[in-house]
């Protein structure tokens, strides 16, 4: 039978049924957990779950399953690969401990690095439901998580960006006009990964060798993807397709990568059959995930769990395949999940702050639909404080809308401002290639060029030339 969590407050007595109901109601609120019938009734009720949470042990998640072991594989993933060495350090802690050492000066990059193989998805998502904005930024700032492919990434001081070319029919040219676009703006070290407008085998391949032979011609050190299913990108590699990334999105139940069409055995084939390409140069991490709060509810998947919980929860699927990049995609869903720019921002720190104490390499999608209450000034907003948290990389998008997937993101240009108004740089190989390309007149202060680059200015002489009308 499930633990029973209460407490008493002058003369009244609050009783919290399971560890999930006290989670759900301890979290800042949110329209999704609304929408699931998990959120506090009211503020009050809130802030006791908060008081009741910060007195629960750390070791209570490792004894109380949110999801039972034998129901979910994400479950049995995060007991089975938990380490209790690197946990020992933190494993006298309650939540509420746990919060002040990590603001502590004892937490430092050093030790989160040697206790994040310790801490459970839970553990974080707990932890996060007591801290402030700037405490979520604050701890993950300290947190460092470094991957490679062709270029490194997760450096601190570093801010890369994935230029995505989307294209509504999939326009060869078009494409390849926003990758020019992108990289004359220094975006693309992340990956230059396309979402595809019609999302099968052939058109896939056709789109990986169309970025292979953009990155080759010009020597780019960066690295492709395209977004397809797990399983087209398997079959792609069977064609001998140039693949650099095997993408997917995941989640924090089984069921609900079950509704996507995989499951952890189908990744750990994905990952294998990259790792055999032998196609990174300076490191081997091949696997890019994307993730966002309320896609297990929207796929009656979250088994009662409030939604920022889910999210953490797959993390610990990232964290088993060793990915180059993991991104939350934190608008995307739509208000029904993240109503408006405070919950928007709110979801993008805690999910950032989560995935970086847990060793995953976070990006995120700054990002919102046209029918959310959200503007620019919200992504804005965001935006500055994921540069000042040290986010691995956001999104680079002509113009901040993307006119394949219709909604709105940020731009080559903002992603430009970030590095400016903050002093980061690109991916150290990126940021040479940037400047032996010519692309900045001064790469210190991300001038940009007021020439066209030699090489680039020379393909673009050599393209055919479109008849005249009634010639």
């Amino acid at each position: 039978m499930a633990q029973t969590y209460h407490t008493t407050v002058g003369s009244r007595s609050y009783r919290f049924a399971s560890l999930a109901e006290l989670m759900a109601k301890a979290t800042p609120p949110r329209s999704g957990d609304r929408l699931a019938g998990v959120m506090a009734e009211s503020a009050e009720e809130r802030v006791i779950a908060q008081m009741v949470l910060a007195e629960l042990p750390l070791t209570t998640f490792l004894n109380d399953a949110l999801i039972p072991y034998e129901e979910d594989e994400i479950t049995r993933l995060i007991m089975d690969d938990h380490d209790a060495a690197a946990f020992d350090p933190i494993s006298h802690l309650t939540v509420g401990d746990f919060r002040n050492w990590l603001l502590s000066d004892h937490a430092s990059s050093e030790v989160l690095t040697q206790v994040r193989a310790g801490i459970t998805p839970e553990m974080a998502a707990a932890v996060s439901k007591l801290m402030r904005n700037q405490d979520l930024i604050l701890v993950a700032k300290k947190c460092q998580v470094t991957t490679a492919f062709r270029n490194t990434i997760g450096l601190p001081g570093r801010l890369s960006t994935r230029l995505q070319p989307n294209h509504p029919t999939d326009d060869v040219t078009g494409i390849a006009a926003s990758i020019l676009d992108g990289l004359l703006y220094g975006s693309g070290d992340a990956v230059i990964g396309i979402n595809p407008a019609t999302d099968n085998v052939a058109q896939s391949v056709k789109l990986m060798r169309l970025m292979d032979e953009v990155i080759q011609k010009y020597q780019i050190p960066t690295q492709s993807c395209v977004l397809t299913h797990v399983t087209n990108t398997l079959e792609a590699i069977e064609q001998g397709a140039p693949v650099d990334l095997v993408f997917q999105s995941i989640g924090g139940t089984e069921a609900t990568n079950r509704s996507f069409g995989f499951d952890l055995s189908t990744l750990a084939e994905a990952e294998a059959a990259a790792q055999s390409l032998n196609r990174g140069t300076v490191g081997r991490n091949v696997m890019y995930f994307e993730t966002g709060q309320g896609s297990s509810l929207s796929a009656d998947a979250h088994h009662g769990l409030d939604q920022q919980t889910c999210e953490a929860r797959a993390y610990a699927v990232a964290r088993k395949f060793n990915p180059l990049l993991v991104n939350t995609v934190v608008g995307f869903i739509g208000p029904e999940y993240l109503f408006d720019g405070k919950e928007i921002t709110r979801a993008g720190l805690e999910d950032h702050f989560c995935g970086k104490l847990l060793g995953v390499p976070m990006g995120c999608d700054v990002c919102y639909t046209n029918h959310a209450e959200a503007d620019q000034n919200d992504m804005d907003n965001l935006l500055t404080l994921l540069g000042v948290a040290g986010c691995n990389f956001i999104m680079g998008i002509p113009g901040s809308d993307d006119i394949m997937l219709n909604y709105q993101t940020t731009s080559f240009h903002d992603a430009l401002y970030a590095r400016r108004v903050l002093g980061l740089k690109a991916a150290p190989e990126f940021e040479r290639w940037l400047e032996e390309m010519q692309i900045f007149q001064d790469i210190s202060t991300h001038r940009l060029n007021d020439q066209l680059p030699a090489a680039f200015a020379n393909s673009l002489r050599h393209l055919p030339k479109e008849p005249r009308h009634g010639a």
